[in-house]
């Protein structure tokens, strides 16, 4: 749905009202009229009361909605979905906060939608949160927290969140639907915690009741223990509904992933479609064991080299072939040079494109390495230097990697020389050999779309994707921004203020 603005809400509502007043009075006029020594005056504050309560709750959700429902699971279930920003959910927030302040009725039916989402970006807010939950409790009151649907703490490295406030939030947030936290808990690591409640197995299991409603759930590991340890009693109690999980560990256990799998208890899954794992060899290892006959989505980032370890390959020999859609992060030669370090002998490549043979759509990042195996071209992922059946391939972070190439020439704006790497780097992904039925490539970035069509876009910019479109359609691959449309030759020339000529070249 598209975003409104302010002063439009405010005139549509009057314009709803004023409508709907008009029939819900005609009746009473009528009535009126017919007495003639009784004259009536209509007044706005008599409208109120006869509006029903089902009138008001879908004017005022209406009137607060966001670009993309942040409710919706099914709309992130795949990586390529643009998530909700800090920026529009504050935006989304100050609307519901105006409209809650009007009267005592709308701030009575503004409270579910207040509460429904709430976004943490620093720990004063957890605090405040859970100081108005137990207060509500203490006062008898009616509790807010059973209209929380969606928890999603995001916040800085110094600004994480205390235990007992997350504690005290999920004892009163009985119906969460999505849980997100992303290293935004300040956890007691090596100590013992003063209150049981707050230790990371205890935070866990909370989220784990009987009636549990959980459909997408995002976890970060605080505990030096392997993560499967505690979480898998969470997963058991959550499998039947849950369709999307992530999970993150800050240590790298030192136990083996071979002993700690075969201790491990197998986990089913049986509606998971999407699995993004931040994690170590050993817990991939674990992975590999789980039930999850829907997977679909897979997003891995290894955080101790694990594209290497054994258990990796076991994780992808069990569930590549269901794959549709997977990404990799940490393209760098490092990998293979440890990968040899450990395998002097001849060298075997990683079989990621056999471990995924059904795999249509790939995500990787703008900053992968020259690779000295192959110098002539730069492969999208290391790992995976082509594939016969992908069809899609979704490029990350091209802004940042546009705005480091371009730091290096600051004086020139007009020269596209330092993008030239990014160039090669792209047109690789359209050899044939490569990827031989591809038809897609997307840019996944936000930032290099601003760059691309904003105010007064720089020309080596407009160079650089003017090269880029002419060699895609020299491949017949269509060429799309992060929305998933198409990018054209005519809308770099209305950013370029017509300074882009035929064949992708500037005038």
């Amino acid at each position: 749905m598209r975003s409104v603005d302010g002063p439009k809400i405010v005139r549509q509502i009057r314009c709803l009202l004023t409508a709907m007043s008009f029939k819900v009075h005609a009746k009473r006029r009528n009535a009126f009229s017919d007495n003639p020594r009784t004259s009536f005056i209509h007044s706005p504050a008599l409208d109120l009361p006869y509006l029903p309560t089902e009138i008001w709750l879908m004017i005022l959700r209406e009137a607060t909605t966001m670009n993309s429902d942040p409710l919706d699971i099914s709309l992130g279930l795949s990586f390529l979905e643009t998530t909700c920003e800090v920026s529009e959910y504050h935006a989304s927030m100050k609307i519901k906060r105006d409209l809650s302040l009007v009267s005592k009725m709308w701030n009575k039916y503004m409270r579910e939608y207040l509460y429904e989402f709430v976004w943490i970006s620093r720990a004063s807010q957890a605090k405040a949160l859970a100081l108005t939950l137990l207060t509500q409790f203490i006062e008898g009151k009616p509790s807010s927290g059973n209209y929380i649907r969606r928890l999603h703490m995001e916040t800085p490295v110094l600004m994480r969140c205390a235990t007992d406030d997350i504690r005290t939030i999920l004892d009163y947030a009985p119906h969460l639907v999505i849980y997100s936290d992303h290293h935004s808990v300040r956890c007691m690591r090596y100590s013992e915690f003063i209150d049981v409640r707050c230790s990371p197995e205890q935070m866990v299991s909370v989220l784990a009741s009987s009636n549990s409603k959980l459909r997408k759930l995002s976890l970060t590991n605080y505990s030096d223990d392997p993560f499967p340890k505690h979480v898998s009693p969470l997963l058991r109690r959550t499998a039947a509904n849950l369709e999307y999980l992530e999970l993150s560990s800050s240590t790298i256990p030192l136990v083996s992933g071979h002993l700690f799998a075969s201790k491990s208890p197998i986990v089913s899954l049986p509606v998971l479609q999407s699995l993004k794992l931040t994690l170590d060899n050993t817990t991939f290892a674990v992975l590999a064991a789980w039930d999850m006959p829907n997977l679909r989505n897979v997003s891995v980032v290894s955080s101790d080299f694990g594209y290497a370890g054994p258990g990796f390959a076991y994780f992808f020999a069990a569930h590549g072939k269901k794959l549709h859609q997977l990404e990799l992060g940490h393209s760098s030669s490092l990998v293979v040079e440890h990968y040899l370090s450990l395998h002097p002998r001849p060298v075997q490549h990683i079989p990621l494109a056999e471990w995924c043979p059904n795999l249509k759509e790939f995500i990787c990042s703008a900053d992968a390495e020259w690779s000295w195996q192959n110098p002539d071209w730069i492969a999208p992922h290391v790992l995976l230097p082509g594939h016969k059946s992908l069809e899609f391939i979704g490029i990350r972070d091209i802004d940042k990697r546009l705005m480091d190439d371009a730091s290096a020439f600051p004086a020139d704006r007009e020269d596209e020389a330092p993008f030239f790497p990014l160039v090669e780097q792209i047109s690789s992904l359209l050899f044939n050999d490569a990827f031989p039925s591809l038809r897609y490539i997307r840019d996944l970035s936000r930032g290099s779309h601003s760059m691309r069509v904003g105010q007064r876009p720089e020309t080596r910019i407009l160079k650089f994707w003017a090269k880029i479109l002419a060699r895609c359609g020299e491949r017949q691959v269509w060429l799309e921004d992060f929305r998933g449309v198409n990018i054209t030759l005519r809308d770099l020339k209305r950013a370029g203020l017509d300074r882009i000529g035929g064949a992708g070249t500037l005038v």
